[in-house]
C-alpha cells in the first residue's frame, strides 16, 4: 500500500479523516503545546471543546485545575489561562488538568473517532514523525488554525512532520501538502514570529508563551496520543536505536523574542 501524507487546517475538517487515517492535532500557539508540556510532566490531562465540556469534565475529577481561554478571554471559572509556560511552573502535580482552548481543542474533539488521535507541537514534532513512519499508512496532519486562518506555526510544525515522512517514502496527496513541505522545509522556530497568533502574544502582554515555544523545540523524546479523552505520553519508536534526521526545526533553545 502507498503510504500518504496531507496537511490540513480548522477543526471542522478532521471530519473528513476520521475513517482511513491517524489524525495528528497541531495548536502551536498554544493549546498542543500545552497538553504535551502537562502530560510530560505525568499529569493528566483531559482536553475539550466547550466551557460546558470543562464544567462537566472537572465535575467527575478530584479537585482539577481548569486552564483555557476562548477567543483570548479566561472563562468563567477557569483557573488560569491555556499557558504552556505557566503551566510548566505550576507545582501541584496530583491535580488533573481540563484544558480548553477557541480552536486547539475543538480540534481534538472533532477528530474523536479516527484510527488514532496524536498531538504534535514543536516540542516533540520529531518523535512524533518516527512514530508515525514504523505505524501508519494515511497520515493526516490538522492545524487548528485561529479565526478560520491557517497559522504559521502550525504550518510549520505540520511541514516538519511531513518533511520527515516524505524523505521516507510517503507521498503528499495534495498540492498544498507539497507546497507547505517547499515553502517552511529547513525552517526555524522564529519563522513563525511573522504570525497573528505571535503578534496577539506580543500585544496582550503574553510573550512568555511565545518565548517558552520558541526555546523548546524538539526536547520531547515522546509521543502524546489522546485515549478515551485523556492525553497519554507513549515512549516513541526510533528506527535502528537512533531518531530520524532532522530536515527542519533547528533547535532554538537559546533563542528568546523580547
Amino acid at each position: 500500500m502507498q503510504k500518504t501524507v496531507i496537511i490540513d487546517c480548522i477543526p471542522e475538517s478532521a471530519r473528513h479523516y476520521r475513517h482511513r487515517y491517524v489524525i495528528v492535532a497541531v495548536d502551536v500557539i498554544r493549546a498542543t503545546t500545552s497538553a504535551v508540556t502537562v502530560a510530560a510532566m505525568r499529569r493528566r490531562c483531559f482536553p475539550v471543546p466547550s466551557r460546558e465540556a470543562a464544567l462537566a469534565q472537572a465535575s467527575r475529577l478530584k479537585n482539577p485545575l481548569l486552564a483555557g481561554e476562548l477567543y483570548g478571554d479566561l472563562p468563567d471559572g477557569f483557573h488560569m489561562n491555556n499557558s504552556p509556560a505557566e503551566l510548566a511552573q505550576h507545582q501541584d502535580l496530583l491535580r488533573p488538568v481540563v484544558l480548553l482552548s477557541s480552536a486547539g481543542t475543538r480540534l481534538i474533539h472533532e477528530a474523536r473517532g479516527c484510527e488514532a488521535l496524536y498531538l504534535a507541537c514543536f516540542r516533540n514534532y520529531l518523535a512524533m514523525a518516527t512514530h508515525l513512519l514504523g505505524r501508519h499508512a494515511r497520515v493526516a496532519l490538522i492545524g487548528a488554525g485561529s479565526r478560520g486562518e491557517f497559522r504559521e506555526e502550525d504550518q510549520i510544525c505540520c511541514a516538519w512532520i511531513a518533511s520527515q515522512l516524505i524523505e521516507h517514502g510517503y507521498r503528499p496527496e495534495n498540492d498544498q501538502t507539497r507546497d507547505l513541505v517547499k515553502r517552511w522545509h529547513g525552517a526555524a522556530a522564529e519563522d513563525c514570529l511573522i504570525s497573528e497568533s505571535a503578534a496577539y502574544l506580543r500585544r496582550t502582554g503574553q510573550v512568555k508563551d511565545l518565548n517558552f515555544v520558541l526555546e523548546h523545540v524538539n526536547d520531547l523524546d515522546a509521543v502524546f496520543q489522546v485515549k478515551r479523552g485523556e492525553v497519554v505520553m507513549l515512549p516513541s519508536k526510533r528506527i535502528n536505536g537512533k531518531p530520524i534526521g532532522v530536515a527542519g526545526g533547528r533547535k532554538t533553545q537559546t533563542s528568546t523574542y523580547r
